[in-house]
C-alpha cells in the first residue's frame, strides 16, 4: 500500500509540472502572432531552410561565429529567441509590432543574430554572423521587422531589416563546403527580392499575459 501511495504520489506531482509548464507557454494553436520571449525557428520561404548557427567560425570577414541556412528540421541549433534591444525592453509575452526593432540569440550558444560591412564569404554580399556573449553584444545586433500589418503575424512572410546597415537579411542559395558541407550562406542584402522574406516556423510561443524575463540559456528539447 505504501509502494502505491508513493507511485500515486509522483504521477500527481509529474502531472503538476506538466500543467504548471503548459501554462507558461503555447504551442502556437492559440496565438497567431509572434511574441517577446519566444523561440522559434525562422524559415527562408524561398530556399526552404532554416536559420541556423554553430560554434563554427567564419575563415575570413570578421571571424566571428558563423550564421547559415540548412534544410534539416529537428536541429536544436536553428532556435532563435525573441528579445527586445539594449535600449527598448520587450516583456515576455508582449506581440511584435511591424516595424520594431528586436534582437534574436541563437538559444545554444548565446550570441545575437549580428551584420557588419564584411564581405560574406561566397556571395560577397553583406556578412550576418552570431555576436556577442550570454545574449549582449552590440547595436549591430538590432534587426528591424517588416511586416504588412500591425503585428508580425506567424503565418506571415515577413523581412528583417538591419537596423544600423538597412540591409535585408536573406539566402541567394550559395552552399558551403566542408566541415558545414550543404549548408547555405546567409548574408544580407540592401535591394529586397524573394530571398529576403522568412516565415515562424516550430517553436514555443509566449502568451500575451505572461510577463518577466525569458532565459534563453537553454534549448527547447521537443519539436512542435
Amino acid at each position: 500500500m505504501a509502494a502505491g501511495n508513493c507511485i500515486l504520489s509522483l504521477a500527481s506531482l509529474c502531472l503538476s509540472v506538466l500543467m504548471s509548464c503548459m501554462c507558461n507557454f503555447s504551442l502556437g494553436s492559440e496565438i497567431s502572432f509572434v511574441t517577446c520571449g519566444s523561440v522559434v525557428k525562422l524559415l527562408n520561404v524561398k530556399h526552404n531552410v532554416r536559420l541556423h548557427s554553430h560554434d563554427v567560425r567564419y575563415g575570413s570577414g570578421s571571424g566571428q561565429q558563423s550564421v547559415t541556412g540548412v534544410t534539416t528540421v529537428e536541429d536544436s541549433n536553428s532556435y532563435w529567441s525573441v528579445r527586445g534591444t539594449s535600449g527598448a525592453t520587450c516583456h515576455r509575452g508582449t506581440p511584435v509590432k511591424c516595424g520594431q526593432n528586436i534582437r534574436l540569440t541563437h538559444v545554444n550558444t548565446g550570441r545575437n543574430l549580428h551584420s557588419h560591412y564584411f564581405a560574406s564569404p561566397l556571395s560577397s554580399n553583406q556578412e550576418v554572423s552570431a555576436f556577442g556573449e550570454d545574449g549582449e553584444g552590440d547595436h549591430l545586433d538590432e534587426w528591424t521587422v517588416l511586416c504588412g500589418g500591425s503585428l508580425w503575424q506567424r503565418d506571415e512572410s515577413v523581412r528583417f531589416r538591419h537596423t544600423a546597415t538597412e540591409a535585408l537579411l536573406s539566402v541567394t542559395g550559395e552552399q558551403y563546403g566542408r566541415p558545414i558541407h550543404g549548408q547555405r550562406e546567409v548574408h544580407a542584402m540592401t535591394s529586397s527580392s524573394q530571398h529576403s522574406y522568412w516565415k515562424a516556423m516550430e517553436g514555443i510561443f509566449m502568451k500575451p499575459s505572461e510577463t518577466g524575463p525569458r532565459d534563453f540559456s537553454s534549448p527547447p528539447h521537443t519539436e512542435f
